[in-house]
């Protein structure tokens, strides 16, 4: 069946791409279990309450193996012509040792991430004992690295995730207010997403702020007042595609401390988005930021990163971001047309990011809110 988001020619350059590596791997499958990978080749991806993979031969048709109460909807979503099933008592091993054997791929050199977090040891064994014949080949983050690059309707997904970002901001903002609870927040973001189209999922992040670890701490129901600061880390989806934004409220006057502290990392971060051309090496990327802060003295040292990349996120993974490519100082790779990164900094009590993308002719920011500490009077 057709995919709900993207024509048949995007799937077909997908798996060009794969075949393309997998035949100078020299392997003769490829077996894909994580989340990403499935809904990013196949269409479709569903959590590991039950184990499930695409297999992807070098030639001939992919095929899905997936529980049968999952099978109907899969075979919705993806354009892979054939979706095998088992039951939820039973071992998926056997069913995909008799897929592969019925292409002749019972002996097949096949390839797989083994560092796949839906690759467990038990599973892993489980899956040679059952395919005694065929010899496994690690391709790495093969998949990780083919999304790096993001096709011209993969990044109009983005653009609308940005404009969800945008508004939400700014909604989320509005809503805090002393006497109320970070909750109030959370609740305007969540009706933003849904009322604009993104996909239901938590708003993101949002927080007291403190010194400038404060941005993962988790939402509380403390009761807020006059004066305090709150951390908003907004993460919208659309057909899992994910836009990012950062911005800090400040209920009431902000301190003349914040102030400075957020000018300061506009204006290190500007620099550093204007810097993120093709071509350009991201620990250079990192340094204008990680090294300017440090040397205005907003923060001792920079234990963190500075940008990572943005994509295909999934609502049911362990990753709740991508760091296939991230901004360090021995991070010696170039910035490439087509890849998005959100672009964050955290300091002095103050905190602003954006989703940014690496155009063929220079940096575009794609979340457009106003940049700034946002200040309820």
């Amino acid at each position: 069946m057709p995919h709900p988001v993207f024509d048949q020619a995007e799937f077909d350059k997908r798996i060009a791409r794969l075949r393309a590596r997998m035949a100078a791997a020299s392997v003769d499958a490829a077996l894909f279990d994580e989340i990403e990978a499935m809904a990013w080749l196949g269409g479709y991806g569903s959590s590991l309450n039950r184990w499930r993979c695409l297999v992807v031969p070098l030639e001939g048709a992919p095929f899905i193996l997936i529980r049968a109460l999952d099978a109907s909807v899969c075979r919705a979503q993806s354009w892979v012509p054939e979706v095998l099933e088992y039951q939820d008592w039973a071992d998926p091993m056997p069913v995909l040792a008799a897929a592969l054997a019925a292409r002749g791929l019972a002996g097949a050199r096949i390839g797989l991430d083994r560092n796949s977090y839906a690759m467990s040891l038990a599973r892993f064994d489980a899956m040679q004992a059952a395919l005694q014949r065929a010899d496994f080949n690690d391709l790495g983050p093969l998949v990780h690295e083919l999304r790096l690059i993001k096709s011209p309707a993969e990044i109009a997904l983005l653009r609308r995730s940005s404009a969800v970002a945008d508004a939400a901001i700014a909604e989320g903002a509005a809503a805090l207010h002393p006497g109320g609870t970070q909750r109030d927040a959370a609740m305007a973001v969540t009706a933003c997403f849904l009322r604009m189209g993104a996909d239901p999922s938590l708003p993101g992040p949002i927080s007291t702020v403190t010194g400038w670890d404060f941005l993962h701490a988790p939402l509380d129901t403390n009761t807020l007042a006059a004066g305090d600061m709150v951390h908003i880390e907004l993460t919208p989806r659309i057909a899992g595609y994910s836009a990012r934004i950062m911005r800090c409220v400040s209920l009431g006057p902000s301190s003349d401390a914040a102030q400075r502290a957020t000018e300061a990392l506009i204006a290190l971060q500007d620099a550093q988005i204007a810097a993120m051309r093709p071509g350009a090496l991201a620990r250079d990327v990192d340094a204008i930021l990680r090294e300017g802060v440090v040397r205005a003295g907003l923060r001792d040292r920079y234990d963190n990163i500075t940008a990572y990349t943005l994509g295909l996120y999934a609502p049911q993974t362990p990753r709740t971001s991508d760091f296939t490519r991230i901004f360090t100082p021995v991070a010696d790779w170039p910035l490439e047309a087509g890849m998005v990164f959100h672009v964050y900094a955290s300091a002095g009590g103050s905190a602003i990011s954006e989703t940014v993308l690496v155009g063929e002719h220079g940096p575009e920011r794609l979340t457009q809110a106003p940049r700034g500490l946002i200040v309820n009077t």
